[in-house]
């Protein structure tokens, strides 16, 4: 795995600090990878390039308000970033911090609502809570605000904007520290449109984390793990997908959590058929009530479930363009995915979280 092979120069003016003013408005980086045709478009046009014969699949976590500036007992102030996404049932949540914060320290919301500093490993703390789930999610609505990627700390939305911007427009089940970005640019005409076309949509919920944006680490690339993030898709429904593709539809995964998604759910069911002792190495893919996955999907990779992929344009180095190249060997097209991010700077793409959209077809 050399990290290299996913490194690129993104000029500053192509790094999208807000959406498109209309989210559909958004442009469209078609490749067919079966003939190497580029087409570029508008993201409201997606109905174009989607096979009749194919059904969508999207992420309907829900982003929460989790950054949050608290006061200590001294009166200093701490920004701190709930991870929601790993928030157990055990009143028991884990944050990052960007000042000095102890184990032992009380951070508060307000004077009746605070949390104890119980543990510490690195940057990252975890937090105890008296309270119920529920209150701490309408604590974070009422003080945090979305927590952003820091590439778009000059953004020039304000909170309000960012409410409503940094969320799809189908979000749900909350529980995730980052939006499933590749979703951002649907609307309800987009959605009418593919659907007149006869292309159903369903739902699976990943809660992202902020280790989707996160850099690799040595970690990474030696145990072939990433971040674990908790997912949920009903058996029903992974029946209706399977029945789906064996009538021959193609699966149109919408970003890069989705393909996590099925792609961990495929191997674990794939272990359950074995009928045999469930890998040591592989528990990690399990988890009751949800299931969480750690799986880094990096060359070569048989992807068992995914047909045709809509993704944004990502970080260098990054897990999500390894995730991308392994798609783009995987339906063997001609030209890397640095090849394509360079012929979409030079076409004025926009890159990142409200950044354009790409269609793997």
């Amino acid at each position: 795995m050399n990290l290299g092979n996913y490194n690129y120069l993104l000029p500053e003016k192509n790094l999208a600090l807000s959406p498109a003013s209309s989210r559909d408005s958004s442009k469209l980086f078609v490749y067919y990878t079966k003939t190497d045709k580029i087409v570029f478009d508008h993201f409201y046009n997606l109905d174009k390039y989607l096979p009749n014969d194919s059904f969508l699949v999207l992420n309907n976590t829900k982003v929460l308000p989790a950054r949050v500036e608290m006061k200590k007992e001294t009166g200093g102030k701490v920004m701190i970033l709930f991870l929601i996404n790993e928030l157990t049932s055990s009143r028991v949540v884990k944050v990052m911090a960007d000042r000095k914060v102890n184990v032992g320290d009380f951070l508060y919301f307000d004077k009746e609502s605070y949390l104890k500093v119980i543990s510490q490993k690195e940057h990252i703390f975890e937090l105890k809570f008296d309270f119920s789930r529920e209150k701490l999610f309408s604590l974070l609505k009422k003080y945090g605000t979305m927590p952003i990627p820091l590439y778009l700390r000059k953004t020039p939305l304000k909170r309000d904007e960012l409410l409503e911007k940094y969320q799809t427009i189908f979000a749900r089940y909350e529980g995730s520290s980052a939006a499933p970005t590749a979703s951002l640019h649907f609307t309800e005409k987009v959605f009418r449109k593919i659907k007149n076309k006869g292309i159903e949509k369903y739902f699976i919920t990943l809660h992202v984390g902020l280790g989707t944006f996160a850099p690799l680490t040595e970690q990474n690339l030696t145990t072939k793990k990433l971040h674990e993030e908790y997912y949920e898709i009903n058996s029903e429904l992974l029946q209706r997908l399977k029945t789906l593709k064996s009538e021959g539809k193609k699966l149109v995964a919408v970003g890069t959590t989705v393909v996590r998604t099925l792609e961990s759910e495929a191997r674990y069911q794939d272990f359950l058929s074995q009928r045999g002792p469930y890998p040591e190495s592989e528990k990690n893919l399990v988890s009751s009530p949800l299931k969480k996955t750690s799986l880094f999907i990096f060359p070569p990779f048989d992807f068992k479930m995914v047909d045709i992929l809509i993704t944004n344009f990502h970080l260098p180095k990054s897990s999500l363009m390894m995730l991308v190249e392994a798609f783009l060997q995987h339906k063997k097209a001609e030209r890397s995915l640095v090849e394509l991010y360079n012929i979409a700077i030079k076409n004025n793409f926009r890159f990142y979280s409200f950044g354009d959209s790409m269609l793997i077809l």
